[in-house]
């Protein structure tokens, strides 16, 4: 939960959210449409990191999850830009709904997601995976949405992703050094 609440601090997808609450200003549907985005998104990068770990040899499946982590790391350190497309009209989908398909394509391939598929792949237990990196993007993006450009305006951006970056690292690491893999 931690790295990826980290990891979501000034990713594409959290500025998504603040984009969400400052059109729309109906914060309720706009997190009930992460919440079910996150899950659905999670839960399939979870299935695709266990299906690794089951296929993949112990000592190859190591080596994987280091650079994986190593590569997470470092793209952690670019910071996201919005981009400057306008979220799908509320008119047809409604707030739930607009949010729920954004949020959801804006995730895959998403750091956050990758990283999901590497601790699922690194860890035995697919629902405390997809849980915790689900409660992850609820802590960083919940605020944003609740409390809008204030919030964004005072959050070290630099700061958190050395931060996350060095924990990915350390993930990293672990995954190398580790006597064996946690589950196996």
């Amino acid at each position: 939960m931690g790295v990826i609440a980290l990891g979501e601090i000034g990713d594409k997808t959290q500025l998504l959210a603040l984009l969400l609450a400052a059109r729309f200003r109906k914060p309720l549907p706009i997190v009930a449409g992460i919440v079910v985005a996150t899950l659905a998104n999670h839960a399939l990068a979870g299935f695709l990191g266990n299906l690794v770990r089951a296929f993949v040899p112990d000592e190859i499946l190591r080596w994987l999850l280091a650079l994986a982590f190593f590569a997470v790391a470092i793209w952690t350190l670019k910071p996201d830009q919005a981009d400057d497309e306008e979220p799908l009209p509320a008119s047809r989908w409604g707030v739930f709904g607009v949010t729920a398909i954004a949020f959801f394509f804006a995730e895959m391939g998403d750091k956050t997601q990758i990283a999901t598929v590497v601790m699922a792949a690194q860890f035995s237990s697919l629902v405390a995976v997809v849980l915790g990196t689900t409660c992850g993007m609820l802590v960083a993006d919940v605020p944003v949405v609740l409390l809008g450009n204030a919030a964004a305006a005072k959050i070290p951006f630099r700061a958190v992703r050395v931060a996350a970056a060095l924990l990915f690292v350390a993930m990293g690491a672990y995954a190398l050094f580790a006597a064996e893999l946690p589950g196996r």
